[in-house]
């Protein structure tokens, strides 16, 4: 194995300072150098984005796989597929399983029988709704998962590394100071005690003017040589600065880089908020698509019942005002029962009844009357009228209302 012992030994000295440094800022021994509080901000700032992100994400994934086993084998499936380069196969969903089961019951029960008939309504919509349930988990991945996944593992990893490079620019910056103050204060401690040389016996020199003239001088010979403790404290000093300047120009270099990552989480923010709008359209959709299949499946049960129940309810259904198949209150409709219960009342002498609405209802045309829970209309039949359906009026509106969304008063 071929390794650099000098760089080994190299990058363990700068860890180890590095480390003493870090720990003597902690305790509160050295000082430490702040960053521009712009990029304070900015950190802060990139710190939440991450942090609310990781959240939304893993609490997405549970909403859209809520079996944490089952989440955790899809999330490995996805994995060896993506490193094989291969399509991820089609998973049914609860609700298409489900589905399945019913049909496949319904044909050893016999499809001709009600209940065998019935789960096969059934599960022909409970099919559909897992249609609509994995069109909703396939849009949801593409369009609001994948990309908050490819935040953290794309973008926020290279901010990551350069945040850590510049915690480590800081740091040897701060080391450098460190040194150089140590190396002034070592410097002028020196200057400013006693030299050795001081106390040597001084060399005089007689004066050969003064010798002419008769008058003996004694001049005082300069040292040529200048102390070498000084010279030492003052290269090491020069060193110092040498070196302070240059983290500092590193340090400022990446400052700037990790800046201008740091000012990229605004546009991450804006296409997380793209993001974010498709994932609702998504879920509109979807439930749309689910109440839609829902009231179908409703009145498919309800005619079934009606089909069922016509031999038992002919005395009832004489009165053309009101089928016998849907007029009580709180009545519970069944596809498999031949008995459709006491559903039948008379009505008004005038043909026509108050009804209270149940739930809300949308028109799906022009044909038909929304309703909303909780109010009163008044209802009637019209010979040839489909019997799940009645006739509201509400003031000056007209149009037809599902019984099912009705509750009929006396």
């Amino acid at each position: 194995m071929d390794f650099n012992v000098k760089k080994l030994a190299s990058d363990a000295g700068v860890f180890f300072t590095r480390a003493v440094q870090f720990t003597e800022e902690k305790l509160g021994q050295a000082e430490k150098t702040e960053l521009d509080p712009h990029l304070e901000n900015l950190i802060s700032r990139a710190d939440s984005t991450k942090n609310w992100t990781e959240k939304i994400l893993r609490q997405t994934e549970v909403l859209l796989q809520p079996n944490p086993i089952d989440h955790t084998g899809a999330r490995i499936e996805e994995f060896i597929y993506d490193k094989l380069d291969k399509k991820l196969p089609s998973r049914m969903t609860t609700a298409e399983l489900l589905g399945q089961y019913m049909l496949d019951a319904a044909k050893e029960f016999g499809a001709d029988s009600p209940y065998g008939s019935t789960l096969i309504t059934v599960g022909e919509y409970q099919k559909r709704l897992g249609g609509a349930e994995r069109e909703f988990l396939q849009t949801s991945a593409a369009a609001f998962l994948s990309p908050l996944r490819n935040f953290l593992e794309g973008d926020w990893r290279t901010i990551s590394k350069e945040k850590r490079l510049l915690e480590n620019r800081r740091l040897d910056l701060d080391i450098c100071k460190a040194r150089l103050k140590k190396a002034k204060q070592a410097e002028a401690k020196a200057a400013a005690a006693p030299d050795f040389q001081e106390t040597r016996p001084r060399n005089y020199v007689l004066s050969a003017s003064a010798s002419a003239s008769g008058w003996e001088s004694w001049d005082v010979a300069p040292d040529s040589a200048a102390s070498p403790q000084m010279k030492l404290l003052s290269e090491e000093v020069d060193k110092a600065e040498h070196e302070l300047r240059v983290a500092q120009t590193e340090f400022d270099r990446q400052a700037e880089v990790t800046r201008l990552l740091l000012e990229g989480i605004s546009s991450t923010h804006l296409n997380h908020l793209r993001c974010l709008q498709d994932f609702a359209e998504a879920q509109t959709t979807y439930f749309s698509q689910c109440h839609h299949h829902m009231q179908e499946l409703q009145r498919e049960l309800h005619r079934c019942a009606n089909a069922v129940g016509a031999p038992h309810s002919s005395a009832a259904s004489s009165n053309p005002a009101f089928p016998s198949d849907h007029s009580s209150p709180g009545a519970s409709f069944s596809a498999c029962d031949p008995k459709p219960g006491p559903l039948s009342m008379e009505p008004p002498a005038t043909g026509t009844r108050k009804a209270k609405v149940l739930y809300d209802y949308d028109a799906h045309d022009a044909s038909e009357l929304s309703l909303l829970a909780d109010e009163l209309i008044t209802v009637y039949t019209v010979p040839g009228m489909d019997p799940d359906w009645l006739v509201g009026e509400r003031g000056n509106e007209k149009g037809k209302v599902p019984v099912t969304y009705l509750e009929l008063l006396s």
